[in-house]
């Protein structure tokens, strides 16, 4: 997926600073966070505790009531630090980090007499790999209800930039497994390619699995088939679209199809710059017969209209 430029950052943080995430199990295995390795650090001393929520500006922990770190908050301390730990995508190796930050307040968790909620405020401006994490994620959940129909032609570049394993797959069919092949996806759906016959396809339930390299995961998504097409030349195969549930498709799903989307379009922003860079000035196209005689005299300037800008 890459690593974020300091202006995307700076995007990231001012479009979703004040938005909370909670770490579901999707969200824990789309981000790659090491809940095992989440610790509060307060003078000195080092608890573990388990995320429950977190913005790019504060954060909800649960600890135990029996935890020194309980004790300390009881004795006035509000100053502490909340270490973060990722698994890294390309290496697989931990990327961890401290966040410093202050006690707003504490409440019993879920009506528990054993756990607490800690209401934390970061002190600081979140590091940028925190600000990474939560952007791109909350990006694909945006971009998946506004551009859900946008769609990827699978194609060995695609399959490269998506971090797709290969084309062919296996979609479960009412339970049962068929081969199959990709041919596009996007937020919402996909076409597959396989043997079958169209009129046993159509409304059939299915689950369509797709692989992914860095992280490598393998994803299924529930959908239905909305539509077959004949393919050409072959009467054997059949193309079937396919519409996928709602809330059901994958948070990790989501972030590949959003960072392919947003490479994409960075590069046709960036091929349009440098058209409109190359493109020869108005002056040098212009005809020569309607350049004016050079006699020495000083030419009358031209009436500027309302909104015409002067160059």
């Amino acid at each position: 997926m890459g690593f974020a430029t300091s202006q995307q950052l700076a995007r990231y943080y001012e479009l979703y600073q004040n938005i909370d995430v909670t770490f579901t199990k999707e969200v824990i295995k789309a981000t790659g966070l090491v809940p095992q390795q989440i610790f509060v650090k307060a003078l000195g001393g080092q608890w573990p505790c388990v995320v429950n929520s977190t913005s790019l500006t504060g954060a909800k922990i649960i600890a135990g009531t029996k935890s020194g770190l309980y004790e300390k908050i009881q004795q006035g301390n509000t100053s502490v630090s909340l270490r973060y730990s990722f698994r890294a995508e390309d290496s697989g190796d931990t990327m961890s980090f401290f966040v410093a930050a202050k006690v707003l307040g504490v409440t019993q968790y879920a009506g528990s007499g054993d756990l607490i909620l800690i209401n934390l405020a970061y002190t600081q401006r979140a590091p940028d790999d925190l600000i990474e994490k939560l952007g791109t994620l909350l990006e694909a959940n945006i971009n998946s209800a506004k551009r859900r129909e946008e769609r990827i032609l699978v194609t060995p570049d695609s399959m490269r930039r998506l971090g797709i394993v290969q084309k062919e797959t296996i979609v479960f069919i009412q339970g049962i497994p068929r081969r199959c092949i990709l041919r596009d996806l996007s937020f919402s759906g996909a076409k597959v390619i396989m043997v079958g016959l169209a009129p046993f396809l159509m409304q059939k339930e299915v689950v369509l699995r797709v692989d992914f390299d860095e992280p490598r995961m393998a994803v299924g998504i529930k959908g239905t088939i909305v539509r077959t097409e004949d393919v050409e030349g072959r009467k054997d195969l059949v193309a079937l679209a396919i519409k996928y549930a709602d809330n059901e498709v994958p948070m990790a799903y989501k972030m590949h199809i959003n960072a392919f989307i947003s490479q994409q379009r960075k590069a046709h922003l960036e091929e349009a710059k440098e058209a409109v860079s190359a493109a020869p000035t108005p002056a040098a196209t212009a005809p020569s017969a309607a350049a004016p005689a050079d006699n020495g005299e000083i030419p009358e300037a031209e009436p500027v209209e309302d909104g015409q800008a002067v160059t």
